[in-house]
């Protein structure tokens, strides 16, 4: 039976990555939940709109309102304090919470939790009870409760620290020794039965606003790293997918960062490798044995702004050209055919409307896209386009301003250049 999982929030950029793994899933439809105007409401299909923020004191009561009225059989929490707060109610929610227990979850959210109870097992850094402790600088500040790079900053001197601190609650603030040199995530699975499943690391290459913006499988410190692995692991018991983060000193030693109870964002590098972790944690959530086979071969992964857009016009028809659209320089246009296939699975009608060189239908079964519109138009004495246009309620794809403006003035519908067509993909 397909399981209904909320995201929430989920225009974050976990949110956004859960997506990505389990949109092709026929096992778990998404719904996606937002308390803000967010990117969430462009990517998922279904959408709940207006939740409240985690800790707002009619959270529970809406939260569970929304699992019952959408049917939702599972929640998965994509920021840490959001996860604290719902695995905190799973006992009253009405479905099951993916991710680890309340006490891995609690510890994983605040800072000085983490670091106490993994203080002697894994290397930590210099942490400062107050300035007044400090023995030089630069140093690094950040709160006990944060993620990315928010709310945080690298005092170089006395002065600069206070400054940062006079605007915020000091003893929410924490004081670390500066760690100059490289930076790593290692992004683990386990299981339901407590077994570490997958651990693997990766150098953060690139850093923008705290998120790991270019990335690839390290093996720097390998041994290091699967010792603190498992020790993490059977210290915290996290379920599901989890990682830590490691940054090396100034003596070139690297230090535990921060530990997470959920997946990391660019843990997608690994899902390119064939290891999805939103999906195997939403399995185990389910009580589903998983099995872990990734492949072997040189990746890396960048990440950059996307876009997506909502078009309200209404449309039955697509009539479309073929040179330097449907084919560009001699090859298939994906993105084109990408939007062509998803307007034949809502049962939407094509045509080929072109003035090809020699015989389509032959360049079409060269490409091997020959069946899949429903007729081919051939002009070859200088037609006007929009003498062709039969049907009112389309939209006309082409590369030539002039045939464009021509539809448009004499047929009336929609126009699109094939740069606009990612504006179409839903």
């Amino acid at each position: 039976m397909t399981k209904r999982i909320l995201v929430f929030p989920c225009g974050s950029e976990i949110g956004l990555e859960i997506h990505r793994s389990m949109r092709f899933s026929s096992h778990f439809d998404l719904v996606g939940g937002s308390s803000v105007d967010d990117h969430g409401r462009f990517v998922f299909e279904e959408h709940i709109g207006g939740l409240p923020f985690h800790d707002a004191a009619d959270f529970a009561e809406r939260i569970i309102a929304a699992v019952r009225d959408y049917r939702i059989d599972a929640i998965y929490p994509t920021m840490d304090a959001v996860a604290e707060t719902l695995q905190n109610l799973a006992g009253r929610i009405g479905c099951r919470v993916i991710g680890s227990d309340p006490r891995a979850t609690a510890i994983c959210a605040s800072k000085t939790a983490m670091y106490d109870a993994l203080d002697g097992l894994v290397p930590m850094p210099q942490r400062y009870a107050s300035l007044d402790a400090v023995p030089s600088y630069p140093i690094f500040i950040k709160p006990d409760r944060g993620y990315s790079a928010r709310n945080t900053t690298q005092a170089a001197t006395p002065e600069d620290a206070r400054a940062f601190l006079a605007s915020r609650r000091a003893d929410h603030m924490l004081l670390f020794e500066y760690l100059p040199g490289k930076e790593w995530t290692v992004d683990c699975f386990s299981d339901r039965h407590g077994a570490l499943r997958f651990h693997a690391a990766r150098g953060r290459n690139r850093i923008s606003n705290g998120i790991s913006v270019h990335t690839s499988p390290s093996d720097d410190h390998r041994a290091e790293f699967d010792s603190w692995a498992r020790t993490i692991n059977a210290t915290l018991r996290p379920r599901g997918a989890w990682f830590f983060q490691a940054k090396q000193s100034a003596s070139g030693r690297p230090v535990m960062m921060e530990v997470a109870a959920r997946l990391g964002g660019s843990s997608s590098l690994f899902r390119g490798l064939g290891v999805n972790f939103a999906l195997l944690s939403a399995f185990d959530a389910f009580d589903q044995d998983v099995s872990i086979a990734p492949n072997a071969y040189p990746i890396e992964l960048d990440r950059a702004l996307d876009n997506r857009y909502k078009i309200d016009i209404g449309y039955g028809h697509v009539f479309v050209d073929l040179d330097d659209c449907v084919l560009v320089r001699g090859r298939v246009n994906h993105q084109l055919i990408a939007f062509l296939f998803s307007a034949v699975a809502q049962g939407k009608g094509l045509t080929l409307l072109t003035r090809h060189h020699r015989d389509p239908q032959e360049t079409l079964q060269q490409h091997r896209i020959a069946e899949l519109f429903d007729r081919v138009i051939h002009l070859t004495h200088g037609e006007r386009k929009s003498d062709y246009i039969d049907h009112a309620d389309a939209i006309f794809i082409d590369d030539s301003f002039a045939e464009r403006q021509n539809v448009s003035e004499n047929a009336g519908i929609p126009v699109f250049a094939p740069d606009m067509v990612e504006a179409l993909l839903a």
